[in-house]
């Protein structure tokens, strides 16, 4: 009876009687891994093996099955193969480029599997050899960087970015892989401009290019000198940047079509479409089972470009409606992958939203300190309808899309922070993200107060979100202050009310904006009474939080003196016109009538912040984020997928 073989590299039936036969590559490599030089009984033994298509599978799993002994004897041969699979790169025959990339692929995965405990430099010796490990490297690039520029295949060209992927991810952590430093020696920043800044080929290849990128700013970059970083950093080609910027927003409006199982209305361009995504992000349901996966690669590529590139600034300040991106030549490679919905944990998938949703804060940060984008963000003549996911809550319809207004951008921002505000007071307290949050707002308003910008916006659902936050604290204090120090919070809390009370009158939009804030504060005032006493009776006794305390403590002065002053005068008002309850037009009335005797301590720093700055605050999560799409990265990057056949047919023609 008939059996089928199912080892790698076994392709036919057999009778159960005879030795199943392999196919003749898997003979070669075989011949490979044997002492002897495969050359010694077959002079074109190099020649004839890149004409036949690779089997990945094989190749891998041999080298991870030697030992670290076997390996050794058979050095001479890998550093061979691998000095052949460089020069097929140069040869015309394109059939023997494919499978040269393919071979590389597979010897840079199979040694990095079967050498996890090793160090890069023994690995550098089994693939190339320490003594011509510079002038292979340098030749590999080269011919890289020669096909990456050229006018010759788009597949070739995909192929090329998928091994240099393959190359900076085989190591979980990007700067333990030393073969990276022959690739910061001999950079291919130049051809990834290249492939960005031309519309075909960033249709093509646009997403992979990005990514790669990414990850090669990342090697090493707090140890070293990265000239990668270097020059992302002095970028200032326009086409260049407008074709990052665009692979990016396509990525993200890609991350929000799949959220709605829609097309997103994305007129605003890069803000829009990010503060969109943010939105849908920041969901506070744990039991949630289906959600999309965020694209963290996306994001951190968006990250470093507008931390490291100010030009890039004026990317994100630009409304691009003619993008499509997926409108691309026939049987084009996707410009960004496909994610299905995702089924992991719940609690692995919050860890990651948790992740996502700081580096998106991160983002937010450095773009709401920086002077141009803010020009951008309040321009009043400027003005984009901004879809939010709103996540369902009992106490709120959802909007229809059609009573979105169309106004500056800075209201999509304050409007995303406001909902995180309300909607993230929970059990799994995510503190780092409000402490952002609030940071992010912090700015907007400084630079409103800096230039005089009065924005039409409803600060009220921001007080109140506020107040909402600190009623939060105050009824979980126990349980928040055995993790976090809540007073750091809520002194951030307190000094932004501050801001509106002492700098007001030269961002809100009108004199009665000033009335409403006064009314929310006396509106709510039992709040602001409960915080101080909690923080007086905390800054009086000996303890950890004694000092943060105190800061809360006289922050609240002025807060203590608006309440003071006017409740008073509205029990009065009330006590003679006979009134059980005033309305709020009648609050409003006292308060404009008593604002002369009203006395408020100036208080210093208010309009200052601490700008950003990733080392070393950051350094940390960045490592463990670049950890975490190297990993993702190497899983999905497999050139195996990349059909063989299809790849092989196409170069077939050329003999």
């Amino acid at each position: 009876m008939a059996q089928t073989e199912k080892k790698a590299g076994l392709l036919r039936r057999t009778s159960s009687s005879k030795k199943p036969l392999k196919e003749k590559v898997v003979l070669m490599y075989d011949e490979i891994f044997a002492k002897e030089d495969p050359t010694k009984n077959n002079p074109r033994f190099w020649d004839e093996l890149f004409l036949m298509k690779v089997n990945l599978e094989y190749l891998e799993g041999k080298l991870e099955s030697l030992d670290g002994d076997e390996v050794m004897k058979i050095k001479d041969n890998i550093n061979s193969l691998f000095h052949h699979c460089v020069q097929a790169l140069g040869e015309e025959h394109q059939i023997k480029v494919v499978n040269a990339l393919q071979t590389l692929c597979a010897l840079f995965r199979g040694v990095h599997q079967k050498n996890k405990s090793a160090t890069g430099f023994d690995i550098i010796n089994m693939l190339m050899g320490f003594d011509k490990a510079e002038l292979r490297m340098k030749e590999l690039m080269e011919s890289l960087d020669s096909l990456l520029c050229g006018d010759g295949s788009e597949s070739l060209k995909s192929l090329c970015l998928k091994l240099l992927l393959c190359l900076v991810t085989v190591t979980d952590n990007i700067s333990q892989n030393t073969i990276l430093e022959y690739v910061m020696i001999n950079s291919i920043f130049e051809a990834i401009l290249q492939i960005l800044s031309d519309v075909s080929s960033r249709a093509q290849h646009g997403y992979d290019a990005v990514v790669l990128l990414a990850l090669l700013v990342n090697y090493r970059k707090y140890e070293s000198v990265n000239p990668y970083i270097v020059k992302l950093s002095i970028v200032d080609d326009e086409p260049t940047l407008d074709g990052m910027g665009m692979v990016i927003h396509h990525a993200l409006t890609e991350y929000n079509r799949q959220y709605k199982d829609k097309e997103e209305e994305n007129q605003g361009g890069f803000f829009s479409t990010l503060t969109s995504m943010v939105g849908s992000m920041f969901i506070a349901d744990a039991d949630e089972k289906l959600s999309v996966q965020t694209n963290e690669a996306i994001l951190l590529a968006l990250y470093e470009a507008v931390h490291l590139n100010r030009n890039f600034i004026t990317v994100l300040a630009q409304s691009h409606p003619e993008i499509d991106m997926a409108t691309t030549p026939a049987t084009p490679v996707p410009a960004s992958p496909t994610t299905p919905l995702s089924t992991t944990p719940p609690s692995l998938d919050n860890e990651h939203r948790l992740n996502s949703a700081r580096l998106c804060l991160i983002i937010l940060t450095c773009i709401a300190e920086d002077q141009y984008a803010d020009a951008f963000l309040h321009d009043d003549n400027m003005n984009f309808r901004v879809n939010l996911h709103r996540m369902p809550m009992r106490h709120r319809k959802k909007a229809a899309d059609k009573n979105i207004p169309s106004r500056p951008l800075v209201c999509a921002v304050l409007d995303l922070m406001v909902e995180f505000i309300i909607t993230h007071m929970m059990k799994e307290f995510p503190m780092d993200l409000y402490v952002r949050c609030i940071q992010i707002i912090h700015k907007l308003i400084c630079y409103q107060k800096k230039c005089r910008v009065r924005m039409h916006y409803t600060w009220r659902e921001l007080w109140s979100a506020l107040i909402n936050l600190l009623k939060f604290l105050l009824s979980n204090e126990t349980i928040l202050l055995a993790k976090h120090n809540i007073f750091q919070l809520a002194l951030q809390v307190v000094n932004l009310f501050n801001m509106f009370i002492t700098y007001g009158d030269t961002f809100l939009p009108t004199p009665s904006s000033y009335d409403e804030l006064y009314y929310e504060i006396i509106r709510m005032h039992q709040v602001f009474d409960n915080l101080y006493c909690m923080v007086l009776r905390v800054s009086t006794n000996a303890g950890q939080w004694k000092e943060p305390a105190s800061k809360v403590t006289h922050a609240l002065v002025n807060v203590r003196a608006i309440i003071n002053h006017f409740n008073p005068k509205i029990e009065s008002y009330a006590a003679v016109n006979h009134i059980s309850q005033l309305s709020e037009d009648q609050v409003l009335e006292v308060v404009r009538s008593n604002y002369d005797t009203l006395t408020l301590k100036l208080q210093d720093g208010l309009d200052q912040f601490e700008r950003y700055s990733e080392q070393p605050r950051e350094a940390g999560f960045f490592k463990e984020l670049v950890r975490s799409i190297s990993l993702n990265v190497r899983k999905n990057v497999s050139l195996s997928t990349m059909s063989q056949d299809v790849l092989l047919k196409e170069f077939s023609s050329i003999s």
